[in-house]
């Protein structure tokens, strides 16, 4: 018979039995196949043991990373049902990991609420492991059963004998799905913290068989807060000056939904919002973070109206005024939660809004009424905001203008590219003139421009919006990529249509100077043109560390261990003829030895700046580059290791 591949018929139409449907389009049921969807493989999983929490049935959720990356999460709960599903005909734990939408998260008598909303969890988990094994204690007894890529090895069988209840998953993600199976540390303990605030009296711990002490023990942390959010939004604000005695603590619940929210004002000049429903972080915020910033708008404007603090104003105070320098935490319980999208990320229920800006409202009634002298200093913050909010609009204004009257407003230091093409061109932030020069010597005219960066510059973590339009190099930023930023509905944004480089790369010396910069470049960025980072526009460039010489042989090293190897395969083992020069700035490499290293599309390494978490991103740059001393030097102490540091 001989093939039609024109043809459009039954034949064509598949129906995918079981898991296939979940290894055929992963991206579907997890969102991507990357570092991302690995890691939320232990989200799901460890979402059965938390909801089983919120049920009032456990207290202990242990998870373990092992030598090969395979997971193991542990908790105390009821245990997963063994017995024979009457529809299927087949162990209940075998139907809760081999099919899709099958569950106790459907049934409201089991769990009032839960995060694992669509029923697909733990089984996705099966279709994209190479192996998993299930282990219950339910009952007296121990039941065990193994699967491959989502497929039952054997029957469920008893084991063992057991005292206690729980469920035990041990798996290892598929090579055949995912680009990365390496899981980190800091990604994975900062979620577990993040849920042990949010469920106080919750006891987790996180152990990695990878890694040993001077001892020999794993590494391992305990987590567990009595305090809840009250405690979260302290960790948060660690590195931030409080502006008042303590955090404002909102709890109610009305038609079934359970509002839990702190909130702490402290000196700085961004918002951070953080907010979760059921546990799961909806990074779009949704119907609940609009009933609580309609409340604060309206609570805090009523006061300020009542008692003529704004009377001296000459310009209307504004929403994000009011929240400026306001770091808070919103989580709501809601059974039956519509989020918009498939990821989960923004709250669709439009009763919530209500729920939660009368809760809060009427808890910050009561506060303002109860704590003059703190609600005194929120007002006069507000005031000081909207003043400087009012100067930077000017200040921008008057910026963005003149880049307008004066023609293409590019700066002079700017050495453009001859491409107009965005999608082609790149930009090079250069440290300093010296090495701008170098840099403008090697490029490749046709595609990469170069932008001299002189000094360090200003540390916008610590100054107010209008000061840093009046900074050069900053506006030099500005007109250089060719982004403004507008006022829209009360809100600031990024206006990126005119962007002139979908590649921005920061290149500055590897040296502890050269790292300030960067961090301070990031800093600008993460605070004032986020959407860059989102989108993929920021890199980091790699210069080596060392080139490695022997006669007419170069090669060049990007790290201690790389040298090492190096000198030991050109001079054997005590290296003897081998000279190594190491560079402190861009500035001591030859023009065609940065392209060859640095700048070179087909050599290079760029490392593509992405936010994994941008709440705790936002924590990371304020401890990095706020006021307080202490948690920086804690930051630091930690993360040594992994940093070069030239003493």
């Amino acid at each position: 018979m001989a093939e039609n591949k024109g043809n459009y018929s039954a034949n064509n139409i598949q129906a995918l039995e079981g898991l296939e449907a979940v290894r055929k389009r992963p991206g579907m049921y997890i969102g991507s196949t990357d570092s991302k969807g690995l890691h939320h493989l232990v989200w799901e999983v460890i979402d059965n043991s938390i909801d089983e929490h919120l049920a009032g049935h456990a207290s202990h959720i242990d998870m373990i990373i092992h030598e090969d990356n395979s997971i193991t999460v542990k908790d105390n709960g009821r245990g997963i049902p063994t017995g024979m599903h009457e529809k299927l005909q087949k162990s209940a734990l075998e139907v809760v990991m081999t099919v899709l939408h099958a569950g106790g998260k459907f049934d409201k008598d089991t769990y009032k609420v839960s995060g694992g909303l669509h029923g697909v969890g733990v089984s996705c988990v099966n279709a994209l492991s190479s192996y998993l094994r299930a282990e219950v204690h339910r009952g007296g007894e121990v039941f065990e059963q193994e699967y491959g890529q989502g497929k039952p090895k054997a029957d469920v069988k008893v084991i063992g004998k057991t005292d206690r209840t729980g469920t035990t998953v041990t798996f290892k993600p598929d090579g055949e799905i995912f680009e990365t199976l390496v899981y980190s540390f800091d990604t994975l303990a900062n979620r577990m913290r993040e849920m042990s605030f949010l469920n106080k009296g919750l006891h987790l711990s996180m152990t990695d068989e990878r890694e040993k002490d001077e001892n020999g023990d794993f590494r391992r942390v305990e987590f567990y807060s009595e305090g809840g959010l009250r405690e979260f939004v302290t960790f948060v604000d660690e590195s931030r000056t409080p502006l008042i005695s303590e955090p404002i603590y909102v709890v109610g619940k009305e038609e079934g939904v359970e509002v839990e929210v702190a909130m702490q004002y402290n000196t700085s000049f961004s918002e951070n919002i953080y907010s979760f429903v059921n546990n799961i972080n909806t990074r779009e915020g949704g119907s609940h973070v609009n009933g609580f910033r309609r409340a604060v708008n309206r609570v805090f404007s009523k006061y300020a109206e009542d008692n003529g603090m704004f009377s001296k104003l000459k310009f209307k105070v504004s929403g994000e005024d009011f929240r400026e320098g306001l770091t808070s935490i919103v989580s709501v319980k809601v059974p039956e939660p519509q989020f918009k999208g498939q990821t989960k990320g923004e709250l669709g229920n439009a009763e919530v809004t209500g729920i939660v800006s009368r809760a809060v409202g009427e808890v910050l009634g009561h506060y303002l009424e109860e704590h003059p002298k703190d609600s005194k200093k929120i007002i006069e913050k507000v005031i000081l905001a909207a003043t400087a909010r009012h100067a930077a609009r000017k200040a921008r204004d008057l910026v963005q203008r003149k880049n307008i009257l004066t023609g293409s407003g590019l700066p002079g230091k700017l050495s453009d590219c001859s491409s107009k093409d965005p999608v082609e061109s790149e930009i090079f932030l250069v440290e300093g003139d010296s090495a701008g020069g170098t840099a403008k010597q090697g490029r490749d005219r046709g595609f990469q421009a170069i932008l001299p960066l002189r000094g360090k510059i200003l540390n916008v973590e610590k100054a107010l919006e209008y000061k840093i339009y009046e900074n050069e190099e900053i506006k030099n930023l500005f007109t250089a990529l060719g982004v403004t930023i507008e006022d829209k509905d009360g809100e600031r944004i990024l206006n990126t249509e005119k962007l002139r480089y979908h590649k921005i790369v920061i290149m500055c010396d590897a040296d502890v100077d050269g790292s300030h910069i960067v961090t301070l470049i990031l800093t600008f960025l993460f605070r004032y043109m986020k959407p860059l980072i989102e989108q993929g526009f920021i890199y980091i460039a790699a210069p080596p560390l060392y080139l490695v010489k022997k006669g007419n042989t170069k090669v060049y090293a990007w790290n201690d261990e790389e040298r090492a190897e190096i000198t030991k395969n050109l001079g054997g083992d005590d290296g003897q003829g081998v000279k190594i020069q190491r560079y402190k700035g861009l500035g001591e490499m030859n023009a065609d030895q940065l392209w060859e290293t640095t700048m070179d599309p087909e050599t290079r390494i760029l490392r593509q700046v992405t936010i994994e978490d941008v709440n705790e991103s936002d924590r990371i740059f304020s401890v990095l580059m706020g006021d307080e001393v202490p948690p920086r030097r804690r930051f630091i102490e930690n993360n040594a290791k992994y940093a070069n540091i030239d003493v």
